[in-house]
């Protein structure tokens, strides 16, 4: 189903609440999972929509992170940041998203997305390899390349050895996806 509101409008809404160099990673995604859909056989606007709206709750406060999206677990509970994404998802929701893939990678891209739900993929690979980051060029490269499910898997191996390594609490959604991998 096709959001009710204008990217313009979603654009200025997400502009409200972010500082300006979150602005400009949330436009960096946007444009490369864009990129990526397209050279994956998805929707690139829809793509492009779940970046444009992915951290539209990232620089809220820990009260409101809380309030849109309730902690569900230990590690929700012990690091609020986690809700970003929940919380992200409940804010498009309220101004008009009804796309529920869309909504799906939003809430998604902070621990992983169902392998079935390209647009969620894409997002999820263009956050962590966004070219501001400086880092994993080489999933970013197999992403464009048209070997999305491949970038996805390494993106999410990667962030689960990652956490391990620096002794994180890792997400259980995030070890669903790790071990569905």
């Amino acid at each position: 189903m096709k959001s009710t509101v204008s990217i313009a409008d979603l654009e200025a809404k997400v502009q409200s609440l972010v500082r300006p160099e979150r602005m400009e990673h949330i436009r960096r995604v946007a444009e490369l999972a864009r990129e990526i859909a397209r050279n994956n056989g998805l929707d690139p606007e829809r793509a492009y929509l779940a970046g444009l709206l992915h951290d539209a709750a990232r620089d809220l406060p820990e009260e409101e992170l809380r309030r849109l999206a309730p902690p569900e677990n230990e590690v929700e509970e012990a690091h609020p940041l986690a809700l970003h994404g929940r919380a992200a998802r409940v804010l498009a929701a309220s101004w008009g998203v009804r796309d529920e893939e869309v909504l799906e990678a939003i809430e998604g891209h902070v621990y992983g997305v169902d392998p079935e739900n390209g647009i969620g993929m894409a997002l999820y690979v263009a956050d962590v390899s966004e070219p501001g980051r400086g880092v994993n060029e080489e999933i970013r490269e197999l992403a464009l390349a048209g070997r999305l499910k491949e970038a996805y898997r390494l993106a999410v191996r990667n962030k689960v050895h990652y956490l391990k390594a620096k002794k994180i609490p890792i997400h259980p959604r995030t070890l669903e996806v790790y071990h569905s991998l």
